[in-house]
C-alpha cells in the first residue's frame, strides 16, 4: 500500500470542503495562510465529470498542494470514473461525501444519505480505491434522522474499513433529511463529540478527524490533544481565514512561522493578475477575501471597498492593493 503519511499529517487541520466557497481561489489564498493545511475542493458529483464531461470543475494550481477533491455519489463505477479523472488531474485525494444533507443532494441519493447504506458506501469506496492511487477517504455524520449513532455509526465505519478507507472525517451531528433545511444542519441537531472520542477508541487503526463547531485554533488544538487525529473547520476558516489559518503551522504542526494576512494579499496580485488575463471577474476572487482582517482595524472598509469595487467594469489588482493600503494606515495609526 501506497505510504500515505505526509497526507495524514497534513489532515490534522483541514479547511472543509464548503459548496460555492472553497474553489480554486479560495484554496489558493488559504495556501498562502498555510503551507500545511489539507484544502479540500466544493463537492463535485460524480455525474458532472463522467456524464457531463465537465472537467473544467478539476481545474487547481499546482501550489494548492496537499489538495484534495470531494466528490458526490452513489454509482461505484460511476465514482470510480470519477476518482480516476481526479486522480489524473493530480489530486492527492478522493473523498466521498457521505454528510451532506440539501434536498438536492438527496434527490441524487448520495451525501448524508448514503448513512442508511453502508453496504454500498462499502462498495463505492472499495471501486474508487481499485481505480486509483491516491487515498480514498469518506466525509460522514454521526447519522440521520432516527437512526441511532451509538448503534449505526459503528457499523458504518467498520464497513467502511473493510473496504480499504482508512481515514474518515465525522461530522459529530445527525443530519436531519426531513424536516431541517442545510443551514439549520449545521447547527441545530446536537453535537456529540464525546461519541467521536469513542469511535477513536473502538478504532484505533482509523485516522479520524471531527468536524463541526469548531472556530477557533485552541479548540482543534484541544481535539487532538484528546487524541484525534485530524480536525476539519469550516466556516471558521471562510469568515475568519487568517484567525484560524495563519498561526496553525507552528501551532498545529510545530513547524514555520505565523503568516500575514497583509504578505497574502500582495501574494495574491499576481495570481489576480494571471486569473483575469484567463477571463475571470475580480469578485469571483475578492469574495472569497473579504474576511481576511475580521476583528482587526480598517476591515470595514476593507469589505466594502472590495464588495463595492470589484463588481465594476475593468476591476484589477490596482483596487486590492488600494484597500490594503487603507487598512494598514488604519493599522499603523
Amino acid at each position: 500500500m501506497k505510504d500515505f503519511t505526509p497526507l495524514h499529517q497534513a489532515a490534522r487541520l483541514s479547511v472543509a470542503p464548503m459548496m460555492d466557497w472553497t474553489d480554486r481561489h479560495c484554496r489558493y489564498l488559504h495556501r498562502l495562510l498555510s503551507r500545511e493545511a489539507l484544502l479540500y475542493t466544493e463537492m463535485v458529483t460524480a455525474p458532472a465529470l463522467v456524464r457531463g464531461g465537465a472537467l473544467h470543475l478539476l481545474e487547481f494550481n499546482p501550489q494548492e498542494h496537499p489538495v484534495a477533491l470531494q466528490l458526490g455519489g452513489s454509482d461505484p463505477e460511476e465514482l470510480a470514473e470519477a476518482a480516476r479523472l481526479g486522480a489524473e488531474a493530480g489530486y492527492d485525494e478522493i473523498n466521498l461525501n457521505c454528510g451532506c444533507p440539501s434536498d438536492r443532494v438527496q434527490s441524487g441519493a448520495f451525501g448524508a444519505v448514503l448513512m442508511q447504506t453502508p453496504e454500498l458506501v462499502a462498495d463505492c469506496v472499495a471501486s474508487m480505491r481499485a481505480a486509483v492511487d491516491a487515498e480514498v477517504t469518506v466525509k460522514c455524520r454521526i447519522g440521520v434522522d432516527e437512526q441511532e449513532p451509538e448503534e449505526v455509526l459503528p457499523d458504518f465505519l467498520e464497513k467502511i474499513r473493510a473496504a480499504g478507507c482508512i481515514r474518515v472525517t465525522i461530522h459529530a451531528r445527525k443530519a436531519w433529511l426531513q424536516g431541517l433545511s442545510p443551514k439549520e444542519n449545521r447547527d441545530i441537531p446536537p453535537l456529540d463529540y464525546d461519541l467521536v472520542y469513542r469511535m477513536k477508541a473502538a478504532f484505533p487503526d482509523l485516522h479520524i478527524s471531527i468536524n463541526g463547531g469548531i472556530t477557533t485554533l485552541a479548540e482543534a488544538m484541544a481535539h487532538l490533544d484528546r487524541g484525534l487525529d485530524g480536525v476539519m473547520v469550516g466556516r471558521a476558516a471562510y469568515h475568519q481565514p487568517a484567525d484560524v489559518l495563519c498561526a496553525a503551522d507552528p501551532e498545529i504542526y510545530g513547524t514555520g512561522a505565523v503568516s500575514d494576512a497583509g504578505d497574502a494579499v500582495r501574494q495574491m496580485l499576481p495570481y489576480i493578475e494571471a486569473r483575469l488575463s484567463e477571463g475571470a471577474k475580480l469578485n469571483q476572487i475578492t469574495r472569497h477575501m473579504l474576511g481576511l482582517f475580521a476583528g482587526k482595524p480598517g476591515a470595514r472598509q476593507w469589505r466594502r471597498m472590495l464588495s463595492e469595487g470589484a463588481c465594476r467594469a475593468g476591476a484589477g489588482p490596482d483596487l486590492v492593493q488600494e484597500a490594503l493600503a487603507q487598512v494598514e494606515t488604519r493599522a499603523a495609526a
